[in-house]
């Protein structure tokens, strides 16, 4: 099954519908920032929600907007999470968070709408980012999977070829081919990097022909990683008025 992250993003935003604003603290002129941003714009545009950028100076004036978002990588990041409330901390990159960050809540998704069960699974996790690789991990561990996190520098991927589940996200293009799974794998890969002018995700396309589950780059795990943002926007924002 190819997953279809743009359908199910799409029946995840139908329900959401608020004026609210979500500040964005990002380094200004970063094109590669300002293109995941805009891509959350054209969403929040859709559910109502007004995006304000903000500087690192910035920054407290961010904090009086419903949500807060500091865009990955940014100087003097982990000063800035530290100080996001909880209740504004709709990436859950901060300390205490309420909610499920977006890609472990899109994994939570694709998971739930394909009925694989995770429990006592063998789970790999390909890269120890904290926007992908760490969420993901400590998110299957709580469903009862038997987690490795193989990090490339001194990993190897040879794990994978006994995974039940696989999760990427090392934004390496085509580091994972249809041989080093076994057959019928669920394959989510949120690993998207930009290769030869175009998006491309860790995982070669091929690999869906061994896959029993497989999510496409583009148009798998990021649409909805971007749809539950805007749903944690709003379930916090409802659970503080």
């Amino acid at each position: 099954m190819i997953v279809d992250g743009k359908k199910i993003a799409d029946e995840i935003l139908q329900g959401l519908k608020g004026a609210y604003t979500l500040g964005v603290v990002m380094n200004k002129g970063d094109a590669a920032s300002d293109s995941y941003i805009k891509m959350k714009e054209r969403v929040a545009a859709r559910v109502g929600v007004v995006v304000r950028r903000f500087g690192v100076e910035e920054f407290t004036h961010a904090l009086l907007c419903d949500g807060v978002i500091v865009q990955l990588p940014i100087d003097n990041a982990e000063e800035l999470l530290a100080q996001i409330p909880p209740e504004k901390d709709v990436d859950a990159l901060g300390r205490n968070p309420l909610v499920l960050s977006p890609v472990a809540g899109a994994v939570q998704e694709i998971l739930l709408r394909t009925h694989t069960d995770v429990k006592n699974k063998k789970a790999v996790v390909v890269g120890a980012g904290r926007l992908v690789g760490q969420p993901a991990a400590k998110f299957l561990r709580e469903l009862g999977a038997e987690v490795s996190i193989v990090i490339l520098e001194s990993g190897s991927l040879t794990e994978l070829k006994d995974a039940d589940i696989v999760v990427s996200g090392t934004g390496s293009p085509g580091l994972i081919k249809p041989e080093m799974l076994k057959a019928g794998v669920v394959l989510i890969d949120a690993g998207a990097s930009e290769s030869l002018g175009r998006l491309q995700g860790d995982a070669d396309p091929t690999c869906a022909a061994v896959a029993s589950v497989f999510t496409p780059v583009p148009g798998g795990v990021g649409p909805i990683a971007v749809a539950i943002l805007f749903k944690n926007l709003f379930g916090l924002v409802k659970h503080h008025q």
